[in-house]
């Protein structure tokens, strides 16, 4: 397994259950495809350049953590502290 799997299928769990189970949305069945896709793509892009892929998975992550993939769904971190400040 490449450096950059573990990064992007951890970014495809925190959406979906950002999604699904902290927010009560709907399953959006987009994102295990894409993030299959995007797993297969960085470990290619990793055996030509392996320190910027795994650069780049990492902010993937931080990324998806920190902004909104949808509007309607507030951000892993939104969601974190939302729960947070309704004392668990």
């Amino acid at each position: 397994m490449s450096g950059t799997t573990g990064p992007i299928l951890a970014t495809g769990l925190i959406a979906i259950v950002n999604r699904t189970v902290f927010n009560g949305e709907s399953m959006d069945w987009r994102i295990p495809p894409a993030t299959g896709l995007a797993a297969i793509g960085f470990s290619l892009v990793e055996k030509a350049w392996p320190q910027g892929a795994t650069l780049l998975a990492w902010t993937t992550l931080l990324t998806v953590l920190l902004t909104r993939t949808d509007s309607s769904v507030p951000s892993p971190v939104e969601s974190a502290v939302n729960w947070w400040n309704k004392g668990g």
